[in-house]
C-alpha cells in the first residue's frame, strides 16, 4: 500500500503555468506577487511558472493569439486556458480545482503507462502544443536563416557588380591622371645629350597639375565610396563635427570640381547670404555630400547649362542647402528610390558612378540629425536640398 502511494507521489504532474509579461517596470512585480498568490495553491498541488518576454518569445505569443499583458496560460495538463484581464488572480482560484482534477487525472494515466513524462515532470498529452511550439521555433529560425542568406547573396551579387564597375570607372580618370603627368614628364625631361627640352608654360604645368590632381581626387572619392559601401548600410559613419563656415567649406568643394565644369562649358551660381549662421558638422562627410551632389548636377547637367549652389538660414536650429541642375529631371515614381542603396534610373546605366552617392548622402545628412530630398520636373532639372545643424555655442 504504502509502495503504491509513493510511485504515484512520483508520477505526480505539476500544474504548468505561463505568464507572459512586456519590459515595463511594474511586470517585474506583477510576476512575484502571482508567484506568492499560486505559492499559497501549492499546498493542494503543485505548480511550475514560467515567466515569458513577450519580445524574446514572438513564435508563443503568436501561438496563443495573445493582444495584451499581463497573460497567464494553463497548458498542461488537460487543457489549455488563456487568461487577461485585471482579474487573473480570481480566475486562477476559480480554476484551481477543476486543473487540478486534470492533474491527478493525467497522474492516473502516467500510471496506467498512457501517458509518458519528461525529465521535468510534464506529461506529453498536450504533444500538439509543443509539437507546434517546436515547430514554431524553427520555423522563426529557418525564416531568419533564410532572410540572412538571401541578404548575404544579395550584398555578394552587389560588390560583385561594384568591382567590375570600379575597374570600367577607374580607368577614365586614371588615363587623364597619366596623360597629365606624362605631358609633365615629358615637358621638363631631356634630350639624348643632356640638353633640356623646351619647357612647358608656367600656365600650363599649373593647368596640367590641377587636372592630375582633380582626377586623383576623383578615384580617392571612387574608392571612399566603394569601401564604406563595402561595410553596409548598417556600419557607423565616424563623425567629428566641429564649427564650420558653410560658404568656406562650399568654396573648397567647388575649386575641386572647377575642370568638371570647364570641361563642360557649364556656368556655376552660388548663392550663400554673407550672414548665414555657422555649422556644426563633420567636415569630411558634408564635402562628400556636397561633392556627389554637385557631381551629379554636373554629370546631368548638358554642356553650356547652369548648376546653382544655394543656401539659407531655414529655422535657429537648421540651414537648408539647395543644389539645382539643368538637366532631364527625374520621374515621380523614383524620387524616393534614389536614395537607395545601388538604385540607379534605367537611364543612367551608361553614366559612370555606382548609384551608390545619394545613398551615402542619406546616410550621412541623417547622421546629421537632417532630412535630404529631391524635388523635380521632367525636363525641368533637378533640385536637391538637405539641412545642416547649426552651431550653437
Amino acid at each position: 500500500m504504502n509502495e503504491t502511494i509513493r510511485s504515484f507521489e512520483a508520477a505526480q504532474v505539476p500544474i504548468k503555468l505561463l505568464l507572459f509579461i512586456d519590459k515595463r517596470p511594474s511586470s517585474g512585480e506583477y510576476a512575484q506577487r502571482l508567484r506568492s498568490h499560486l505559492k499559497g495553491l501549492n499546498q493542494t498541488h503543485p505548480f511550475t511558472l514560467d515567466v515569458v518576454d513577450v519580445s524574446e518569445q514572438p513564435y508563443l505569443v503568436e501561438h496563443f493569439k495573445l493582444v495584451v499583458t499581463p497573460a497567464l496560460v494553463k497548458f498542461s495538463p488537460g487543457v489549455q486556458r488563456v487568461m487577461t484581464g485585471s482579474n487573473i488572480f480570481s480566475q486562477i482560484d476559480e480554476w484551481w480545482a477543476h486543473w487540478q482534477q486534470e492533474a491527478i487525472a493525467a497522474a492516473e494515466l502516467v500510471q496506467q503507462g498512457n501517458l509518458t513524462t519528461t525529465d521535468n515532470g510534464s506529461v506529453l498529452d498536450h504533444g500538439p502544443l509543443e509539437h507546434s511550439v517546436e515547430v514554431m521555433k524553427l520555423s522563426d529560425e529557418i525564416f531568419h536563416l533564410k532572410q540572412e542568406k538571401e541578404d548575404l547573396e544579395a550584398q555578394l551579387q552587389f560588390k560583385t557588380r561594384i568591382v567590375a564597375m570600379l575597374a570600367h570607372d577607374l580607368r577614365n580618370p586614371l588615363t587623364a591622371a597619366s596623360i597629365a603627368v606624362d605631358t609633365l614628364d615629358m615637358g621638363y625631361a631631356t634630350k639624348n645629350h643632356g640638353e633640356p627640352r623646351a619647357k612647358l608654360s608656367p600656365e600650363l604645368t599649373t593647368q596640367l597639375l590641377r587636372h592630375a590632381k582633380t582626377q586623383i581626387r576623383a578615384i580617392d572619392r571612387m574608392i571612399t565610396d566603394i569601401l564604406q559601401t563595402a561595410k553596409g548600410a548598417g556600419a557607423d559613419l565616424h563623425m567629428q563635427p566641429q564649427e564650420l563656415v558653410f560658404h568656406d567649406l562650399c568654396n573648397d568643394v567647388l575649386e575641386a570640381m572647377c575642370n568638371k565644369f570647364e570641361t563642360k562649358a557649364q556656368k556655376v551660381f552660388v548663392d550663400i547670404p554673407q550672414d548665414l549662421p555657422h555649422i556644426y558638422v563633420d567636415e569630411v562627410q558634408v564635402k562628400r555630400v556636397l561633392s556627389n551632389l554637385i557631381d551629379n548636377a554636373i554629370k546631368y547637367t548638358p554642356p553650356g547649362g547652369t548648376v546653382s549652389i544655394a543656401a539659407l538660414h531655414r529655422t535657429t536650429q537648421k540651414i537648408q542647402v539647395v543644389v539645382t541642375d539643368t538637366g532631364p529631371g527625374i520621374p515621380r515614381e523614383n524620387r524616393e528610390k534614389i536614395f537607395e542603396e545601388s538604385f540607379r534610373l534605367q537611364r543612367d546605366q551608361s553614366k559612370d558612378g555606382y548609384g551608390l552617392g545619394l545613398a551615402l548622402c542619406k546616410r550621412i545628412v541623417r547622421a546629421h540629425y537632417g532630412q535630404i530630398w529631391v524635388e523635380s520636373s521632367p525636363g525641368q532639372g533637378s533640385q536637391f536640398y538637405f539641412t545642416l545643424p547649426v552651431y550653437k555655442p
